[in-house]
């Protein structure tokens, strides 16, 4: 029997799944666009329930093109949008709230507010980002701010809080992990890039109980096994999680420090590969986490262009003046 690796690939604006046989070559692939919700101007969420749909649906389609069947999947690998944050039920798995999507500025004030006490500095140097609502730790600071009794259930451990790899791997595996990867970890302004730990003195100021935390992982390693997934037999490893842009640092083989990629999509990103310490700008680029394998973890600088493909898709349709995005 012939075995194959089935990718996802969860986007902002769509799922994806590819499968593809030991030569990495491309044998089927499947993927289904989901619906953005605009709240507010400037508020951008989607539901976790259509995110998880939109991915069963093409892994299904992508198994169909490849025509193979689940059972000679021999591992499977996330990479997903970061920064998207969603809080659900640990023991139903419900969510709480749509997720709030990176674009989203609803933190903004309090960003501003945090950078009027001074502690841009303090973020910076602990996680290599800035003060931004792109990130996901203000995002948590505005839901358990606006969303009532949500931040007492953390705590007690009721509730659980992930990036979209996280929630995939607690679906894909039937509740039973609740992980994240360092890649995407490192987008959250909670954990320190030193140590690649959750930061009490962070997760404090931010006021995210660190009951609600996922563990963090490296980036390939087997998390848990596929369990309860309409079209894949059971015991399926979950083996390789890195958010979108390191993802695509590492899949145009940027292994050495110096080596840089440029990819479009929703938004437009370069990343550099600055070897195994974290490097810091002063010009406003981002000190991320690229990868850990073993013992090994791998840094980047990064520049984001928040806006790239998502204006296409606004012109189709929000202002549905043309038909299709090519």
């Amino acid at each position: 029997m012939k075995q194959y690796i089935l990718a996802i690939d969860q986007g902002t604006t769509s799922s994806r799944a590819i499968v593809m046989d030991h030569s990495m070559q491309i044998r089927g692939v499947g993927q289904y666009e989901f619906k953005q919700y605009y709240p507010k101007p400037g508020w951008v969420e989607h539901r976790l329930e259509e995110i998880w749909d939109s991915t069963v649906r093409s892994i299904q389609a992508a198994l169909k093109s490849a025509k193979i069947n689940g059972s000679e999947i021999k591992a499977i690998g996330i990479t997903n949008q970061r920064e998207t944050s969603g809080i659900w039920e640990r023991k139903s798995g419900n969510p709480v709230h749509n997720a709030i999507v990176w674009q989203c500025r609803r933190s903004a004030s309090i960003c501003e507010r945090l950078k009027k006490k001074g502690l841009e500095k303090k973020f910076h140097q602990k996680t290599g980002l800035v003060l931004d609502p792109y990130f996901s730790g203000t995002k948590l600071t505005w839901l358990m701010e606006n969303v009532v009794g949500l931040k007492k259930r953390a705590a007690t451990g009721e509730l659980v809080f992930g990036t979209i790899d996280t929630f995939l791997v607690w679906k894909l595996s039937g509740g039973k992990r609740h992980v994240t990867d360092v890649s995407n970890a490192s987008r959250t302004l909670l954990m320190d890039l030193k140590t690649l730990k959750w930061d009490a003195s962070l997760c404090n100021i931010l006021e995210v109980p660190q009951a609600l935390l996922p563990e963090i992982v490296s980036s390939s390693e087997i998390y848990a096994t596929k369990h309860g997934v309409e079209g894949l037999p059971d015991g399926i490893p979950i083996a390789g999680i890195a958010g979108d842009q390191q993802a695509a640092l590492f899949g145009q083989a940027c292994f050495e420090a110096g080596e840089a990629k440029c990819t479009y999509g929703t938004g437009s990103f370069i990343l550099i590969n600055t070897g195994t310490s974290p490097k810091f700008s002063k010009q406003g680029l981002l000190t991320t986490v690229a990868w850990k394998i073993g013992k090994k973890t791998v840094y980047a600088l990064e520049g984001s262009a928040f806006i790239a493909g998502a204006a296409v898709q606004w012109l189709r349709d929000g202002l549905k003046i043309i038909q299709k995005s090519s």
